[in-house]
């Protein structure tokens, strides 16, 4: 028996889930995931409500490369094969300047995108003016959306925001990259936006310290309105925040979402089964990612890379941290890792110079 969660009367806040399952779980198995896989989640996504379905390679359009692996399909075979498994479903896709180009904005739209999200690190906002003001003239909802969110003051990431509506962005908002955040962090930042911007706010956690329900729900109480989950947390690292948990958190704290509860677990158990080798989890590596602010997504290429030094993972993660590093950085990684082997004096997390003996 399908079951809605139903709101009852009263003044409830609509919430708008977007999904990103099938873009950011693509981290989580090197973006192998094929046309049954893809067209198999969106089905069940789209029958259970889901108001947008996102789709693509990890990294957003045109970032199948050696650099950050090469997907299993092409955009155009993922785009299309998503297309048609959402009768009812609005599709998303994602860009980052410098990966995906204008020209693949344009192959996105014709092949049925309904919702544009062009991202950018926190401070850098300015990289998405040219292809937001693309997305102005081609019939498609845009949005703009900072990255490292945590790596930049909430009055910084208010100026950001409202430099996004200014180029065209429908919509804006924060992602918490590398699962940092506490909801007090949240509460913060989404106020300080509200202040800046007039358009809907979006946010998106990951779960590397166990708080991205929590902080999704500070997230809506704060006032953002598009509100990010995958199936089982289906992402990089610690994964993303658990779709299937959120929805009905959120409807008993007192939102809408305008989804089938059944249809919706429904559609995470066939994630379960046939996306992922395992849900994410939250290992030691994950939490270290979180406290020292490291993008989720280097996990795996930190652990290969010190495992094959004989170094500690977790202090490749907080010299990282310390460096700031970003999605797009991974060689990186090879460098910090090759300086602990030497036992290079680096910088602890807890702000200590100290020498490393490549453990």
């Amino acid at each position: 028996m399908s079951q809605a969660i139903e709101a009852p009367a009263g003044n409830r806040r609509r919430i708008l889930m977007y999904d990103p399952t099938l873009r950011d779980g693509h981290h989580a198995v090197r973006h192998q995931l094929d046309r049954d896989q893809l067209r198999g989640y969106a089905s069940a996504a789209d029958a259970a409500g889901v108001p947008v379905v996102e789709v693509g390679h990890g990294n957003g359009l045109g970032a199948s490369s050696l650099q950050v692996g090469r997907a299993k399909l092409s955009d155009d075979q993922m785009l299309s094969t998503v297309r048609e498994a959402l009768p009812n479903s609005r599709m998303g896709v994602f860009m980052l300047p410098g990966w995906g180009t204008t020209a693949d904005l344009r192959k996105a739209v014709a092949h049925g995108a309904d919702v544009v999200r062009i991202a950018a690190h926190c401070t850098e906002s300015d990289v998405a003016e040219r292809h937001l003001d693309f997305l102005r003239d081609a019939g498609v909802e845009a949005q703009g959306v900072l990255l490292m969110s945590h790596m930049a003051t909430p009055e910084r990431l208010a100026e950001q925001c409202a430099d996004l509506v200014a180029y065209g962005a429908q919509a804006v908002g924060i992602f918490d990259s590398s699962g940092h955040y506490l909801p007090s962090d949240v509460t913060e930042r989404i106020t300080a936006i509200t202040k800046a911007v007039d358009v809907p706010l979006i946010f998106h956690g990951h779960n590397n310290l166990g708080m991205a329900v929590a902080n999704s729900v500070a997230a809506a109480e704060s006032g953002v309105g598009i509100i990010d989950g995958c199936a089982r947390g289906f992402g990089a690292g610690a994964g993303n925040t658990q779709l299937e948990v959120l929805v009905p958190v959120l409807e008993r704290v007192g939102f809408s979402t305008g989804i089938d509860l059944y249809a919706l677990l429904d559609a995470a158990d066939l994630a379960e089964r046939e996306l992922m080798p395992t849900p994410p989890t939250i290992s030691s590596e994950s939490i270290v990612s979180g406290l020292a602010g490291v993008f989720s997504g280097f996990k795996t290429r930190v652990q290969e890379a010190s495992r094959r030094a004989g170094v500690d993972p977790r202090d490749v993660f907080f010299e990282l941290g310390r460096r700031q590093a970003v999605a797009g950085q991974e060689d990186l990684i090879v460098d910090v890792v090759m300086e602990l082997r030497k036992g290079t004096k680096i910088r602890d997390h807890d702000g200590v110079g100290r020498e490393t003996a490549g453990r």
